[in-house]
């Protein structure tokens, strides 16, 4: 088992940055933890994205079973790494081992997805138009495939150490595409992500790739991350965070003589709306459902349901009651930085502080110093359509329950919401009526749309959507879970009347890779 040291990785280089320390904490008890990180200078960045750079050309042009190949040797990697990966995690997270255990396998899992989209070679999107010589006018031979972007940055998230993080699905999926990637690593887990950006690195030279496919470097967010996106040889890049920190990004990448994408999931309430019949038909089991997610891994996920939305009358006050009932029984639970459970708790007395807003009920109160006591506010639609500051995300376990008159104000509130990750409608036959209605709204609010379930929990597949409307991503287009994440690091390039010698292997007449192909407007599979 590797030992840590506080090292990044430049390239094929174990580095200990010179421009000071920071150690990771333990939320629980507030100790820093051994050892010390070394801190990136400027010169670290600059050599991390010139080494990817240089590699870019000679790793995009890998076999597609190459590249699937190294993918599944991260995956073993991680795997490998034993029980000491979840151990610092635990301590540098206060996470649970089961939950940590059940991220290390969905992180694993996303890798060896994308080694399936490699090798299965949809994702080129090969395109063949046949010459028309005797057409007027004549149509030259054209053909299209989709090749990697470039090197990219990659953000690691605060709130998941592995799954969106050094080994996650950004940098899986921008790996996948043939782009080398240079990770920025969160400082709240220092050392899960040195030791998951050694086990990468260790994959790159196993499979005997250009050292620069892979570095991960330790900085201040703020200089680092602003260095990173505005290095010339960076072509795009994958944040997970909140809103300002994916904006400020956002406004770097826009400044650059050349402007570059950047794929940010930022805030989201992830609205449930509770129709009647749903409501009329409860034994309780809805009210306790939504709390469960509510409080889920101390409300630490992006697509954490923090608004309720029913129609008021008896059967939405006896659910509101039940969720305030089953809501006092959680224990507090201890968040992951101090810097996040002091976001939350002034996300929660902001929302006390609003006028018409009324507190429903708490949680119990936690043992550690970062423990976030769960919240249940209550207003009317009225309120909340009048109140801007009321769609503002508390990213923690606080929920707002909001009331309305009728049919149409539901329908009019669900208009007036910002784009989100997901949606959520529980409803019965007797509501198809209403939930008909709320569709065609929430098709142009939300990237997933969930029925008679709850939006924690993101499963990692080829139908996925993990992404939304502004401000859930800062690219109404994409997606950062799922087979479709690839896409975000690819373009299109057509190439007309080439000479067959020249013509990649994608794209050939002969079809070498045995790929799926549309030739002349025709599928035609392998």
């Amino acid at each position: 088992m590797m030992a840590l040291d506080g090292s990044m990785v430049i390239g094929a280089d174990i580095v200990r940055g010179a421009a000071g320390t920071v150690r990771a904490i333990d939320p629980a008890t507030g100790a820093q933890l051994e050892p010390a990180f070394g801190l990136a200078a400027a010169q670290d960045v600059d050599r991390a994205c010139t080494l990817a750079e240089e590699a870019f050309d000679s790793y995009r042009a890998t076999t597609l079973e190459q590249r699937a190949l190294f993918l599944e040797t991260i995956a073993q990697n991680i795997l490998d790494l034993g029980p000491a990966l979840i151990e610092r995690a635990m301590q540098e997270t206060g996470l649970p081992q089961a939950r940590l255990e059940g991220e290390r396998g969905r992180t694993v899992g996303q890798l060896r997805l994308f080694a399936k989209v490699v090798r299965d070679g949809h994702f080129l999107s090969a395109t063949i138009d046949s010459a028309l010589p005797d057409r007027v006018p004549p149509r030259p031979d054209l053909r299209l495939r989709k090749i990697a972007v470039g090197p990219v940055a990659v953000f690691g998230a605060s709130n998941f150490p592995l799954a969106f993080s050094v080994g996650g699905g950004d940098t899986a999926s921008a790996l996948a595409a043939g782009c080398p990637v240079v990770v920025k690593a969160h400082n709240a887990h220092l050392g899960t992500s040195e030791l998951v950006g050694r086990a990468i690195a260790a994959a790159v030279a196993t499979c005997a790739l250009p050292q620069g496919v892979f570095s991960m470097v330790i900085g201040e967010g703020r200089s680092v991350g602003q260095q990173l996106v505005g290095h010339p040889a960076i072509t795009a890049v994958g944040f997970t965070g909140s809103r300002q920190g994916g904006l400020a990004l956002v406004r770097v990448a826009n400044g650059r003589d050349e402007p570059i994408p950047v794929y940010a999931e930022m805030s989201s309430v992830n609205p449930v709306f509770m129709l009647p019949q749903a409501l009329a038909h409860d034994n309780g089991a809805l009210a306790q459902g939504f709390v469960d997610s509510l409080t889920l891994g101390a409300g630490q996920f992006c697509t954490n349901p923090g608004l309720v939305i029913a129609i008021g009358g008896s059967d939405a006050d006896r659910f509101f009651t039940a969720a305030a009932t089953a809501l006092q029984a959680k224990p507090g639970a201890t968040m992951l930085t101090p810097g996040i459970h002091e976001a939350y708790t002034g996300g929660v007395a902001k929302l006390a502080g609003i006028e018409g807003v009324e507190r429903l009920a708490e949680g119990q109160p936690g043992s550690s110093g970062c423990a976030a006591r769960a919240a249940l506010y209550a207003c009317d639609a009225a309120t909340y359509l009048r109140t801007p500051a009321l769609e503002d995300e508390v990213f923690g376990p606080a929920s707002l329950l909001v009331r309305c008159r009728d049919e149409a104000e539901m329908v009019a509130l669900a208009r007036r919401l910002e784009g989100q990750l997901t949606a959520t409608v529980h409803a019965l036959a007797g509501d198809n009526a209403l939930a008909a209605a709320l569709l065609p709204v929430l098709e142009r609010k939300a990237g997933r749309i969930l029925f008679n379930g709850y939006p924690t929990g993101v499963e990692v597949a080829h139908a996925m959507v993990h992404g939304g409307p502004f401000p859930a991503t800062s690219d109404t287009r994409s997606t950062s879970v799922g087979a479709s994440a690839i896409d975000r690091f690819l373009r299109p390039v057509c190439y007309q009347n080439l000479p067959a010698v020249l013509l990649p292997a994608d794209l050939q007449d002969a079809n070498p890779l045995g790929l799926a192909r549309l030739k002349d407007g025709v599928l035609i599979t392998a």
